[in-house]
């Protein structure tokens, strides 16, 4: 089985249509045709069938397809480890972050780290947890800090520290005018991450909980740099880590709804790819997250 078969099988799968991913790989569709005819010679069997005008996987093309992204991602993370070995160099590190605690976490980590390591490479993605997820399950991250993440048989976990997340208003906001309760969040709008992340779906179950209309979402945003102002200047109401409230740039407009029902206790954790390469800087870094006790955590 070549390798370059199985890249353009997987093309050609993600796709569904010939045409397409031969202007994507830029190869002839006959060449394409030829390709997924070795492929079937070689396991005996159909890996597509018709679909209209497009084509998708038999079972067993969807095995094969499952089977050949683990493949190539382990070949792409041999090739990391031959490379580090080869070079003597510490390695690099390709970390993701979630966005609501990135600007208060990743100046101290990463200085306390090139401290220890001042020949390391850092790739930083800032993001919300389920895209973070999805990185780091393809294999384009190492290793991911967010919200704690179970039940996931591809990763693994260890906690860091133990955080809050509260819903937040601007300091005119109506809603502090009177004695207010839970069922008082239901008149005004939000603003929230995608229904994907963890953050939006505790708030959205902490409502049916509580036997009420999920949050009316007016704005929907991935960025957390929108925020403040954005907050500020309207009765929109958000969701965010206490931490990013209290040290956050341009927070000072902010302030907290408290409500016991909206406040959400979690643990940050590290989370890897069970099984994934780690240079030795990225194994540096897991220990010294989980032997900081969240120092690196706490905004100076």
């Amino acid at each position: 089985m070549d390798l370059r078969d199985l890249t353009y099988f997987d093309t050609i799968a993600e796709l569904g249509h010939l045409g397409r991913a031969a202007e994507k790989l830029n190869r002839s569709q006959p060449a394409l045709t030829k390709s997924i005819q070795r492929l079937e010679e070689s396991f005996g069997t159909k890996l597509f069938q018709r679909d209209g005008r497009r084509i998708k996987l038999t079972p067993v093309g969807e095995l094969l397809q499952a089977r050949g992204r683990q493949l190539q991602q382990s070949i792409a993370e041999t090739q990391r480890e031959v490379r580090d070995f080869a070079s003597g160099v510490v390695g690099n590190i390709r970390l993701g972050c979630a966005a609501t605690m990135a600007e208060y976490l990743l100046p101290e980590l990463t200085s306390a780290l090139l401290q220890r390591a001042p020949e390391i490479t850092l790739k930083l993605v800032i993001g919300q947890d389920d895209l973070l997820r999805e990185s780091l399950r393809s294999g384009k991250l190492d290793m991911i800090i967010c919200p704690l993440m179970t039940g996931d048989e591809q990763l693994i976990s260890y906690p860091v520290l133990e955080d809050e997340a509260v819903v937040v208003a601007s300091h005119h906001h109506p809603i502090f005018q009177a004695p207010f309760q839970m069922s008082d969040l239901c008149n005004y709008r939000w603003i929230l991450p995608a229904i994907g992340v963890s953050s939006r779906r505790w708030v959205d179950e902490a409502f049916r909980a509580n036997e009420l209309p999920l949050p009316s979402v007016q704005v929907e945003t991935n960025s957390i740099s929108l925020l403040p102002r954005l907050i500020a200047q309207t009765n929109l109401l958000s969701f965010l880590a206490r931490e990013t409230l209290e040290f956050g740039t341009g927070m000072k407009h902010l302030r907290e709804v408290p409500l016991k029902k909206t406040t959400m206790k979690r643990t940050i954790g590290v989370t890897l790819r069970c099984g994934g390469y780690l240079s030795p800087a990225a194994q540096a870094m897991v220990q010294m997250l989980r032997d900081s006790e969240g120092r690196f955590f706490t905004a100076k």
